[in-house]
């Protein structure tokens, strides 16, 4: 029984400003019409059933995923999840999934794979994959190596030792895994002809991931085990995610690779060509993207006049760029994104400073995606915000209290059915309502048409989380 885990819990932090915590590097459309985590679901259509998917996230992302998934059609529902309570990279969460499908089969095939990868031909992909899960039947934990193109310092490297049983130049055992080099050992290993950039993605027998664990992270291990007690054994779901978080924050942070991989003996590579990029940083585009005559590549609203070998993505509003040399520019509503393509790895002490400032510019965009639809913050002050909402047809928001605001409606346009209180009534374009602080309230669109308001809360805190939920159709928390 082969199954396929997704591992989609990160936050992409060097995709900011278009990647924010709530809506990371995987939910973003950078290279096609499919967002990365869709074309990711997508590659493996043929291979395996829906039901055999597993996605592994955060608690904190794993609504938003669901919702973004459900856009895929007809069977995207069977995709099946596996919560952390909180990211802790991944080998904690390799071995989550792993403790989860132990309970299906211990001799289940499971490949492991990051959600925010490119991988351009999927037949070769799909190839390899099959000669893979043989390997993997014969108790080898396998990876796919790609043939490097360039010496890239960010990616890390696998050397190839002697090859396995099987047709010559399928599959070599891994003799090492080098992280990350300079570029003068980047240059040299391209020259030796034997080392192949690491794909991260890994097939391999439950039973024998769980066994090298054991073995290399016995302390991983030992929680996992009394993860699979709690999952087995508790039947109250609150209970059973407190005790899992208690157990889950003592973990260390560490990654399979260095956890795991490169101690083991029973490694083995598959060398592999089908159009594969990490995309780690902003200059991965150059990559994937299509550039002009002068080796640019421009998004959005862009004017430039003169510029070489730049990355530009504007937003709506017009960004106009002068004789830029390797340069990223990255434009947002709320933040703008200047860097040398040299720097561009460092994006991410940028979104640590913004952290550390308590800025909301790391966690949200401007416009936040809802399952009922998306608002966008126009203007926000001391004591006051100023929201548009867009709700879908059909749709509500949760019925809710807030204690420390007090909001005012204007219909734009549509119809809105608004509870207030022991009231329910119709509120049309041009006409406005008042909903006061530690009011039960919801709004919703009984029409058919999108409904859009304008939303001006007013108190001494305005932020998302001064929020009471008593009734939800979409499975978040609700009081009591």
């Amino acid at each position: 029984m082969f199954h396929a885990v997704i591992l989609a819990g990160g936050s992409g932090t060097r995709f900011w400003p278009l990647s924010r915590e709530t809506f990371p590097k995987q939910m973003l459309n950078m290279v096609g019409e499919d967002s990365l985590l869709q074309q990711t679901v997508k590659r493996l259509d043929g291979f395996l059933t829906p039901d055999h998917l597993w996605i592994v996230t955060t608690e904190a992302l794993a609504q938003a995923i669901h919702l973004h998934l459900k856009t895929l059609g007809k069977g995207a529902e069977k995709i099946q999840f596996i919560i952390e309570p909180f990211g802790r990279n991944t080998a904690p969460a390799v071995g989550l999934a792993a403790v989860t499908l132990n309970k299906i089969s211990p001799d289940s095939i499971m490949m492991a794979m990051p959600s925010d990868h490119a991988i351009r031909d999927v037949k070769p992909f799909q190839d390899r994959l099959l000669w893979a899960v043989e390997a993997a039947k014969k108790g080898c934990l396998v990876t796919f190596g790609i043939k490097p193109s360039r010496p890239e310092t960010g990616y890390g490297y696998i050397q190839r030792g002697p090859a396995f049983d099987g047709p010559e130049g399928r599959i070599f055992h891994a003799e090492r895994f080098l992280e990350k080099p300079d570029l003068k050992t980047a240059e040299a290993l391209i020259k030796e002809g034997n080392f192949y950039w690491n794909s991260g993605i890994f097939v391999w027998k439950v039973s024998k991931i769980l066994s090298e664990i054991e073995k290399h992270l016995p302390s991983l291990y030992k929680t996992l085990k009394e993860i699979e007690v709690i999952l087995l054994q508790t039947d109250q779901p609150d209970k059973r995610s407190a005790l899992c978080a208690m157990l889950y924050a003592g973990l260390e942070a560490v990654s399979i690779d260095h956890g795991v991989l490169e101690k083991s003996q029973d490694v083995f590579v598959i060398p592999s060509d089908f159009g594969w990029s990490d995309l780690g940083s902003w200059t991965a585009l150059d990559d994937i993207l299509g550039r002009d005559e002068r080796g640019n590549i421009l998004q959005g609203n862009p004017i430039d006049i003169g510029s070489e070998g730049s990355i530009v993505i504007a937003s709506d509003r017009v960004i106009a760029t002068i004789g830029l040399k390797n340069m990223v520019v990255v434009d947002t509503p709320d933040a703008t994104l200047i860097a040398s393509k040299e720097k561009v790895q460092e994006v991410r002490k940028v979104v640590e400073t913004l952290k550390k400032n308590q800025r909301e510019e790391h966690l949200l965009h401007r416009t936040v995606e809802r399952p009922w639809g998306h608002y966008t913050v126009l203007e926000k002050g001391s004591r006051y915000k100023i929201k548009r909402i867009v709700l879908h047809p059909k749709a509500k928001l949760s019925l809710q209290i807030h204690r420390r605001r007090s909001e005012h409606w204007v219909v734009i346009s549509g119809t809105a059915r608004v509870t207030r209180g022991e009231e329910v009534f119709d509120v049309h374009p041009n006409e406005n309502t008042f909903i006061p602080i530690s009011v039960k309230h919801r709004l919703e669109n009984t029409g058919l048409i999108p409904l859009h308001i304008i939303e001006v809360q007013n108190g001494d805190y305005v932020d998302e989380d001064d929020i009471e939920r008593f009734d939800d159709e979409y499975g978040r928390e609700i009081k009591g």
